[in-house]
């Protein structure tokens, strides 16, 4: 019984398969007939020529604005055969030529660290803000299938969908004011970093050797070459990218560890005698360096209106390097900041060595081990001037930031010391009566004895000192003093901020 179930299943299933496959040959002799009969003409003249193909339309990527909504980046109309960028009237001509929305970058090498650029032959952002933002900018192409004349003109269109074009952004960044910023340092090495204290938006970022990122809309192979084998390396942001020593802008941070940790208080007095002797080890003052003079007892707000090293030596040995270290990272540095932008640089407080006493010096004086950069010196500087909150600096979207519980009282000293370094008898001397509180900075680097005290040049403040709307830091490489160099190159950033607000 159970021999003829299994026969008699077995029959059943090639009966199914048969049915199946005399299905699918009828299936197939009736597309063979409707394609024959009804549209066979058709399909055949057209393969005849190979005369249908899918051209792009492409997206319009999202045109960038500053603050007041002037454009910076901008679409233009260009044409690409075979990734080579050609004329219109070749385009014309030349079948499998492409239609695409070229950038212009209309502020040049004034912002190209920020704006970055993009590809022409895949339209990707390579860096900057095209590169941050590729996603939200970039839009989605459409398709257009067509047909074409054996000489591959087109003759009509078969089938559409229709393209999606990219967001706009609409940045923090004030145009006027970067090319301002720009337009100090654009003919040396340096940075310049602008900020809104109280929300952490970034109104200028500039970094200089610059380069033109409309060549690469168009490249032309001098131009780009040239960038490409420039040691100056003018794709590096020295402002969010490069580290460098802080020099005395880092005593803001030394003396917030002083006040906060009760090393010190506004009584507190050291005395400056031109030179801190530790055994064979001898600390100067640059004063007395300078001049053979000393500034006497100080208190801190007088050790940060005249920037005295002997001050924050005995300042710092007394606090010491875990407690400088500890109130540095909480000052954010150590870690990058969170700039919307890629390239950003941590820095460095202290290596694991081998640690003494004069390093601790050093590091008092922004030395020793500190690397920062000059986005990092901006935003310390930040705290002080907004009264005590560390923000996330950022380009596009809004504040983000938040209290580091510090002391009104130490916030309040700190800062009459700032107003006092940019009034007479400070060292900011070229900001005196611009209303303003500022911390300059004369940084060591490289080997002293080799390079010749070669320093680099920092001036860092915020305008105007009651309700601060900017916080501008500069830095100038090899530049020398910070009063010399940096604080001019600062006081025109602020007037031009003054004048059109």
């Amino acid at each position: 019984m159970n021999g003829f179930l299994d026969f008699f299943d077995c029959r059943y299933r090639l009966s199914a398969i048969k049915v199946i496959i005399v299905g699918l040959f009828l299936i197939l002799v009736a597309g063979l007939v409707s394609a024959t009969v009804f549209s066979g003409d058709y399909y055949q003249s057209l393969s005849i020529g190979n005369r249908v193909r899918e051209e792009i339309i492409p997206a319009n990527r999202g045109v960038i604005y500053d603050r007041n909504k002037e454009p910076l980046v901008i679409n233009y109309p260009a044409y690409l055969l075979n990734d080579k960028a050609i004329s219109k009237e070749e385009a014309l001509i030349e079948p499998g030529s492409i239609a695409v929305a070229a950038r212009r970058y209309l502020l040049g090498p004034a912002a190209a660290h920020v704006l970055g650029y993009v590809n022409l032959a895949d339209r990707d952002g390579v860096s900057g803000l095209e590169f941050q933002y590729d996603a939200l900018l970039r839009g989605t192409d459409g398709r257009e299938l067509v047909e074409t004349d054996a000489t591959g003109r087109k003759i009509k269109t078969l089938g559409t969908i229709k393209p999606v074009d990219g967001q706009n952004l609409i940045l923090s960044l004030d145009s006027k004011l970067q090319r301002t910023a720009y337009d100090q340092i654009k003919d040396i090495k340096g940075a310049v970093v602008v900020s809104n204290p109280g929300t952490g938006e970034i109104l200028a970022l500039a970094s200089s050797p610059s380069f033109d990122p409309n060549l690469f809309t168009f490249p032309k192979t001098t131009g780009v070459d040239a960038i490409l084998t420039d040691k100056n390396q003018p794709f590096f942001d020295r402002a969010i990218s490069a580290l460098y020593p802080p020099g005395s802008t880092f005593k803001i941070i030394v003396a917030t560890a002083g006040l906060e940790g009760g090393t010190i208080t506004a009584d507190t007095l050291f005395e400056d005698t031109g030179v801190l002797v530790i055994g064979p080890y001898k600390f100067y003052n640059w004063l007395f360096t300078q001049r053979g003079a000393t500034d006497g007892l100080l208190n801190v707000v007088t050790a940060i209106k005249r920037s005295n090293d002997l001050f924050f030596y005995q300042l710092g040995g007394e606090i010491g390097v875990d407690a400088l270290s500890a109130t540095a990272k909480k000052f954010g540095l150590g870690e990058k900041l969170g700039i919307d932008l890629p390239g950003e640089a941590k820095g460095n407080i202290k290596n694991d060595r081998a640690w003494y006493l004069g390093d601790t010096y050093h590091m008092a004086i922004g030395q020793a081990d500190l690397l920062v950069t000059p986005l990092q010196v901006n935003f310390w500087t930040n705290v002080i001037a907004n009264g005590g909150n560390l923000c996330r600096p950022h380009l596009v979207g809004s504040a983000d930031c938040h209290s580091l519980n510090f002391k009104l009282s130490t916030l309040n000293l700190i800062k009459q010391g700032l107003i006092a370094a940019c009034s007479p008898g400070g060292t900011a001397y070229p900001l005196f009566g611009l209303d303003m509180a500022c911390k300059t900075g004369t940084a060591e680097f490289g080997d002293p004895s080799a390079l010749g005290g070669r320093t680099h040049a920092w001036l860092t403040g915020f305008y105007p000192v009651d309700k601060p709307e900017i916080t501008v830091t500069v830095l100038v490489e090899a530049g020398g003093e910070g009063s010399d160099v940096a604080a001019p190159m600062v006081k025109k950033i602020v007037e031009e901020w003054k004048n059109k607000n």
